[in-house]
């Protein structure tokens, strides 16, 4: 940090706000670029562990994710997201429910189906109590 430091007042001892506003953002980046290579680098995560960290993700945070929109956010074929989905029910680290009006299959993590299904009501709910407060 001083080496940056002591670099800019001598280039800049007079310079305006502006400009060592600017020496501020530069130096944060010249400090990544030079550790750069004392990073650890993780390994790239396969299709069936996005898919199980994006199911998991949506449940924690009170959503289900449908089947169907797992071909279209991964790029994947629709055959290959039901095997997916076939491979996370077989782990036992996903749960499914079948959609009352559609007949659709949606995921959430184990165990927090009834809690999702309570937030789901609780929203459409307060949904229907807004668009009554709007007429």
């Amino acid at each position: 940090m001083k080496d940056f430091q002591n670099w800019t007042k001598k280039k800049f001892w007079n310079a305006s706000p502006k400009i060592l506003r600017i020496t501020k953002i530069n130096q944060m980046s010249f400090y990544k670029k030079r550790n750069r290579k004392f990073e650890s680098r993780t390994k790239p995560q396969t299709t069936e562990e996005k898919i199980k960290d994006f199911v998991i993700r949506n449940s924690r945070n009170g959503y289900y994710t449908k089947v169907s929109t797992l071909s279209y956010k991964f790029e994947i074929s629709q055959d290959r997201a039901w095997e997916i989905v076939g491979e996370l029910l077989d782990e036992g680290s996903v749960e499914s429910v079948h959609d009352q009006k559609s007949g659709e299959m949606k995921l959430c993590e184990t165990g927090k189906t009834y809690i999702i299904l309570n937030l789901e009501q609780q929203r459409k709910r307060q949904k229907l109590k807004e668009l009554k407060k709007r007429k």
